[in-house]
């Protein structure tokens, strides 16, 4: 990642008020862009968005993706030359809740977003889109096999197939409308999962166990079993600014892209309950209590090979630092600390490493 290259760059950005999206939009205003947001109002409270004083940073455009009219008018306005598409129905467990709603955002608000970006006012300016999906996308059959670029989609829950319908849609645009020379660039991006500072998302693994140990009550788990590929957040965001970067020159890179962690970090929920337990203050167990959710993949690995040979991306924390830094954000926002401070100099520690 070139940070020169950032500097007065015209950046759209959907999904600004999520965890990812906040993250993403702060690194952004530290690299100089000029950034228009388009995503609903934070999901939680509190949340990254308001906690980190995000909306000061960026043109903050509260809008549906299921309103394709109105995304359509936000991006005409906004004139970027690059676009992060980061806005989605991310859990899981709300998918299998709200079926409906979770296709109506992922499938139909990404067909709103790419025929909005053909508008001819838009694709003049518009150079690169990164398409983010989620490793989730694949066709999981729970081997100890990582999943490369060219494994088969599918997704057995609402919310995972949706996102393989997202990657299908991508493909298909790009090869039917963004086929020419000069058209603007789809790459999409499929990342493990993320930790970090500022999730307040419910059904989610590290906020659960944070909120539990900082209510000095004992964490429960519900499938310690399952294995992730966990990752810093800063770590897929690195790889969706670089892949941004990449695609201007390289139109061959304008296809499917893994960012996950090393082998060594796809471990068990118990194994990073155990680590994030330990490095909290005063350090404390775990218990496991048996989940009422519906299903949820036991293994998923991702082979992000391509992306360390290709775009030169690698992963630079390893699990135990990324949950270190964690817990750090976590701790200073309760002692009342300047949090777009605190995330500004994680990034720029981060930017380092």
């Amino acid at each position: 990642m070139t940070p020169g290259f950032w500097r007065g760059r015209r950046v759209f950005l959907t999904g600004h008020t999520g965890f990812k999206g906040s993250w993403l939009a702060l690194w952004l205003s530290e690299l100089g862009a000029e950034v228009t947001g388009f995503a609903l109002p934070p999901a939680t409270t509190p949340n990254l968005f308001s906690v980190a004083g995000v909306e000061n940073t960026l043109d903050s455009v509260l809008g549906d993706l299921r309103d394709a009219g109105h995304l359509r008018v936000a991006l005409a306005r906004a004139q970027p030359e690059i676009l992060f598409h980061l806005a989605a129905q991310a859990l899981v467990a709300e998918g299998y809740a709200d079926p409906v709603g979770t296709y109506a955002t992922n499938v139909m608000g990404a067909v709103h977003l790419l025929e909005a970006a053909r508008q001819p006012n838009v694709m003049e300016k518009l150079k690169v889109i990164v398409f983010v999906t989620s490793d989730k996308c694949y066709e999981n059959v729970e081997s100890c096999t990582a999943y490369a670029e060219s494994a088969p989609l599918g997704g057995y829950d609402p919310y995972s197939s949706s996102k393989a319908c997202a990657e299908i849609l991508a493909a298909s645009w790009r090869r039917s409308f963004f086929n020419a020379p000069e058209a603007p660039r789809i790459a999409t991006a499929r990342a493990g999962n993320v930790i970090g500072g500022g999730d307040w998302a419910a059904h989610r693994l590290v906020p659960d166990l944070l909120a539990a140990l900082a209510a000095g009550e004992t964490p429960c788990l519900r499938h310690p079993e399952s294995v992730r590929p966990w990752q810093h957040v800063l770590e897929p965001l690195a790889g969706y600014l670089t892949l941004a970067e990449q695609c201007i020159t390289h139109r061959e890179w304008a296809s499917a892209w893994n960012f996950g962690p090393d082998a060594a970090d796809c471990v068990s929920v118990a194994r990073l309950a155990e680590l994030l337990c330990q490095l909290w203050p005063e350090p404390r167990r775990y218990a496991v209590q048996p989940s009422a959710l519906p299903h949820e993949a036991g293994l998923l690995y991702l082979d992000a090979s391509r992306a360390r040979r290709h775009l030169g991306w690698r992963p630079r924390w390893r699990l135990e630092e990324a949950l270190r830094e964690t817990v750090a954000w976590h701790c200073a926002w309760r002692n009342g600390a300047d949090m777009n401070a605190q995330c500004r100099q994680q990034i720029q520690r981060y930017s380092a490493s």
